[in-house]
């Protein structure tokens, strides 16, 4: 494995390199972190959007004269133990991915130090697995959506997940192979502009989804909506940032005790 800070190189003594076991491990720890973090983001400012949502739909229901559905779980258990759950499994899971993803790009797409690289990892990957589907499919509180097209609509996000990749993965193939030719800068910028074409032309291709109701509240739906993006970045940076600190102290250290 090779080791590289500031312009210069070392190959990390045998034995002491991480395996990727343990990147995986150390990913889905800081990713269990990240998801403790989220889940105090959303507490603050995702559950009051979340309840404003299910009281608009209790109203219309009221108004219709239709009995409320039946709660299977309850509501505090939905805000507290159920949402912690939830934020903290996924944020250990998108650790472990992130740690492969790591494992896959370092030292043979970048030369930069296990820090930038994380963070760039992370950067990347937040526009491409989330921005990016959120840009075409935003996110919907309750009572917004129709169950008839959950299917549908699941279906069409992660179609727009797996092209932004595919975009993001071509977009830093060609920045790569035109490096030499074209020089660091213009290379990003081309690749940059292939980034956006392709996903422009995905945005306009797949067929788009608004199911939110005239009458729902545009504050409450748009601060749900930053509520959503501000989780996932919080879930981002702070799995991008301790996993480099993490990773990069682990080698240091491993190197130190081989001199």
């Amino acid at each position: 494995m090779r080791f590289f800070e500031n312009g210069r190189s070392w190959i990390v003594p045998r034995g002491i390199a991480v395996s990727i076991h343990h990147l995986i491990i150390r990913g889905m720890l800081v990713g269990i972190v990240a998801g403790l973090l989220a889940f105090g983001f959303a507490k603050i400012f995702g559950e009051p959007q979340v309840d404003r949502a299910i009281a608009f739909e209790s109203a219309e229901a009221k108004a219709k004269g239709e009995a409320p559905d039946e709660e299977l779980v309850s509501r505090q258990v939905q805000a507290s133990i159920g949402l912690l759950t939830g934020v903290v499994v996924y944020g250990s899971a998108l650790g472990g991915l992130f740690a492969i993803a790591f494992a896959a790009c370092y030292g043979r797409f970048t030369k930069l130090s296990v820090k930038s690289a994380a963070a760039l990892i992370a950067l990347l990957g937040f526009i491409a697995v989330y921005v990016v589907p959120y840009l075409k499919y935003p996110a919907n509180p309750p009572s917004v959506g129709e169950p008839a097209t959950i299917g549908m609509r699941t279906g069409l996000y992660f179609s727009m997940i797996v092209i932004s990749l595919i975009a993001m993965v071509a977009a830093v193939s060609l920045k790569r192979l035109s490096e030499k030719r074209l020089g660091r800068w213009n290379a990003t910028v081309l690749g940059g502009v292939a980034f956006l074409v392709l996903i422009a032309i995905a945005q306009i291709a797949l067929p788009a989804i608004n199911e939110v109701p005239g009458e729902f509240p545009a504050s409450t739906l748009w601060q749900f909506r930053l509520a959503s993006l501000g989780i996932q970045a919080v879930l981002w940076t702070v799995i991008g940032l301790l996993f480099g600190e993490l990773t990069d102290r682990s080698l240091r250290g491993g190197i130190s005790r081989s001199a």
